[in-house]
């Protein structure tokens, strides 16, 4: 099936994978790095993930609006994936916090250069009828790197006797890949800006133009950010409840197999239409997510949970991505992304202080049972939108 999908996306999907396989093995060691070796606190790791997410959601936005006035996405996503390759090494050369802050600031800043221009080229290069196949296939094999990554690190810190800095030594390599896969595997249509258009398309005309669906589909995905805070609370459960911290990355990695092995089915069963039905069943998987995990007593439940979570994101993800694309004018799809992935960047950040509130002042139970509610009003939402009058197929 995926012969069908054209050689660009398949490149893409390839460079997520490897980008996410080196990201990961850093991100499933650094908090311990940073407390066991930096002596950092708690209170510090969080501020450094706050920071960094921030940052990359703000770069979406003005990187996604560049590659709709320059025409071109491919420089934008090169530069992109180019500058979180050249953060890699500075990982292992950090001695201080601050030099780990500086390097996970330089990282999303890639990350957000890279994100909008490269889900506009995605785009730019499907056919619609397989768009949600390639932003499925896409966000499959961007997990396969996210679960082989804190895999890999396992392994190379047992192998190695604990060495950190030699795991992220070897996690520069497959950065390297991944640009010489985007210099040499992708190749992107003619510039989609017309000639006679020059103006930033950063401008309140420019926004107005993108339609209300398009916003219904941003502030369902703001709601529904806001119900699935940071991954780093899975993790949270999972030490909470007796896990070694040795092994705590299994529960990325559990998770990670359920995204990566969803998300195509997923986004093949969006193509054939019913997206509301798709919301829903996400919806269903997280809030049992959450009522799993703040009802559990053992790990192998926060498990369950990370099951349950992961079918989520493989259910959601890539068919919001394939919203956007369908509610957004072609010259304005950079924009879309862009504007789409800040607002969703904020919401996770403000999500995450949420959770981490409710964690220290009533309990992990409190942390996802608060995010049930918020899935839940997402649901209400969708519900209502599904009573109104039907529209065009194409909507």
């Amino acid at each position: 099936m995926n012969a069908r999908l054209p050689r660009g996306v398949i490149a893409l999907g390839f460079v997520s994978l490897f980008m996410d396989l080196s990201s990961e093995m850093i991100h499933s060691l650094l908090p311990v790095f940073l407390v066991a070796v930096l002596g950092a606190s708690a209170m510090t790791v969080g501020a450094i993930e706050g920071i960094a997410e921030a940052t990359a959601s703000i770069a979406k936005v003005f990187s996604g609006v560049l590659s709709d006035w320059m025409g071109r996405r491919k420089p934008l996503v090169l530069l992109g994936y180019g500058l979180a390759a050249l953060s890699k090494p500075l990982f292992p050369l950090a001695t201080s916090v601050g030099a780990v802050l500086l390097a996970r600031f330089a990282d999303r800043i890639g990350k957000g250069i890279r994100g909008a221009p490269r889900d506009a080229l995605i785009a730019d290069i499907t056919p619609t009828p397989q768009r949600g196949a390639a932003y499925g296939l896409r966000q499959a094999m961007d997990t396969v790197g996210a679960f082989a990554g804190p895999l890999v690190a396992m392994v190379l810190m047992a192998v190695s006797g604990d060495d950190f800095r030699f795991v992220f030594w070897v996690a520069v390599l497959p950065a390297v890949v991944c640009v010489l896969l985007i210099l040499f595997g992708v190749e992107e249509p003619e510039a989609t800006r017309p000639a006679a258009d020059t103006r930033f398309p950063l401008r309140r005309e420019a926004v107005a133009r993108l339609p209300a669906r398009y916003w219904m589909v941003v502030a369902f995905a703001a709601v529904l950010t806001l119900a699935r805070f940071s991954e780093a609370f899975l993790l949270l459960r999972a030490e909470s409840l007796g896990l070694a911290a040795t092994w705590v990355p299994l529960i990325l990695i559990v998770m990670n197999l359920a995204y990566a092995a969803s998300a195509y089915p997923f986004g093949k069963l969006a193509d054939s239409g019913h997206p509301r039905h798709l919301l829903a069943l996400a919806l269903l998987f997280l809030i049992a997510a959450d009522l799993v995990l703040a009802a559990a007593s053992h790990v192998w439940l926060t498990g369950a949970g990370a099951v349950l979570w992961g079918l989520h994101m493989g259910a959601s993800q890539g068919l919001l991505a394939t919203l956007v694309a369908a509610h957004c004018p072609p010259e304005l799809r950079g924009t879309g992304f862009g504007v789409f992935h800040l607002v969703s960047g904020l919401a996770l950040l403000l999500a995450s202080v949420i959770a981490g509130a409710l964690w220290a002042t009533l309990g992990a139970a409190a942390t996802f049972l608060a995010g049930a509610l918020f899935a839940f009003i997402a649901g209400i939402g969708l519900w209502f939108d599904t009573k109104k009058p039907p529209r065009r197929a194409a909507q």
